[in-house]
């Protein structure tokens, strides 16, 4: 007998990508936006270091925070690739690639925030650099960290496409949220390859984080959802891979 992949399997396998997102979500926003963008001052590095020297604590909570979400991007890879495989099994691959992708990038770009805390708490660093160059330095690494996780962003609204074209062409999946996807991913391409190649960029800074802010918020949560509550509808193709039972 000839069994292919079950309904309730695959529905398994839909809620963990959906609840790994949702996770993801809550933990991205704790450390991005009340970690990080509040202890971190643009452009005033004695400030920032103070900020950091004084909440500690709390600026490694959100480095756990965004590792917690590196580990929980590779589960939700390989979920989204065994979920997505029936429609599209190269397409299925590429999408779980560019995720692990970004996911390496993002676990190289917290390296930096690693370097920060070295630095702060090593009394060597100190007194070899004096006060400015330690706060100097500091910053560089601080927007290394920023810089590392631009690029990273392009690979990840290139992931974002590919799933959201998935969704589109399954037959099953819901067109609504596919294209959602895509918007979000367009967004974040658009937004992170004009902080590439724009100088004037901060002048158009509130319009491009719209771009990305919003369809990546929508989209990309209902996506999640649709995972959870929809999710165990079983694409129109049939799995490549069967699994073969005496």
């Amino acid at each position: 007998m000839v069994d292919r992949i079950s309904e309730a399997s695959h529905h398994g396998y839909a809620k963990v990508a959906g609840l790994g997102l949702l996770l993801m979500a809550v933990l991205g926003l704790f450390g991005n936006f009340f970690v990080f963008e509040s202890l971190i001052t643009p452009g005033d590095a004695a400030e920032t270091v103070s900020n950091l020297r004084s909440n500690e604590m709390l600026f490694r909570a959100g480095i756990a925070a965004f590792l917690l979400v590196a580990i929980l991007d590779a589960i939700v890879a390989w979920a989204l690739y065994v979920y997505f495989s029936p429609v599209n099994r190269n397409l299925a691959l590429l999408a779980a690639w560019l995720r692990l992708i970004y996911t390496g990038i993002l676990v190289i770009a917290l390296s930096n925030h690693m370097g920060v805390l070295q630095r702060l708490d090593d009394a060597r660093y100190s007194t070899a650099l004096g006060v400015d160059q330690l706060n100097a330095q500091v910053m560089v690494l601080i927007d290394a960290f920023n810089n590392t996780w631009l690029v990273g962003l392009v690979v990840f609204g290139l992931h974002l496409l590919v799933l959201g074209y998935l969704m589109v062409t399954s037959g099953q999946m819901s067109r609504v949220v596919g294209v959602l996807l895509m918007i979000a991913g367009s967004g974040y391409l658009i937004d992170n390859w004009a902080q590439i190649i724009l100088p004037v960029y901060q002048d158009y800074e509130t319009l491009f984080l719209l771009v990305v802010a919003v369809p990546g918020v929508i989209g990309e949560l209902t996506f999640a959802f649709w995972l959870v509550l929809r999710g165990a509808r079983m694409p129109a193709t049939q799995p490549d891979v069967q699994l073969s039972t005496p």
